[in-house]
């Protein structure tokens, strides 16, 4: 259980560090991949699919990324530009 934990709570801190990218449509489609396949690796790991929830966040991550635009999405500067 604790294994399972740890990869899951490493895949919830880059799907962090990710969020902060997008300025373009690739890019916002990339870190929508890594923040869904984050949150499916975790909720898929509550019932025993790690990987396959893994799969189906990422295309859903990369599918809501990409249609979005920067404008509706704007964040502001990042932390370390302020």
């Amino acid at each position: 259980m604790r294994k399972g934990f740890g990869f899951s709570l490493t895949l919830v801190i880059a799907a962090l560090a990710l969020s902060g990218c997008g300025e373009t449509v690739g890019d916002r489609g990339l870190s929508g991949a890594g923040i869904g396949a984050a949150g499916g690796a975790v909720i898929g790991a509550m019932v025993g699919a790690p990987l396959a929830g893994a799969a189906i966040g990422a295309g859903a991550g990369a599918v809501a990324g990409a249609v979005t635009s920067p404008s509706s999405v704007d964040l502001g500067k990042p932390i370390w530009e302020r």
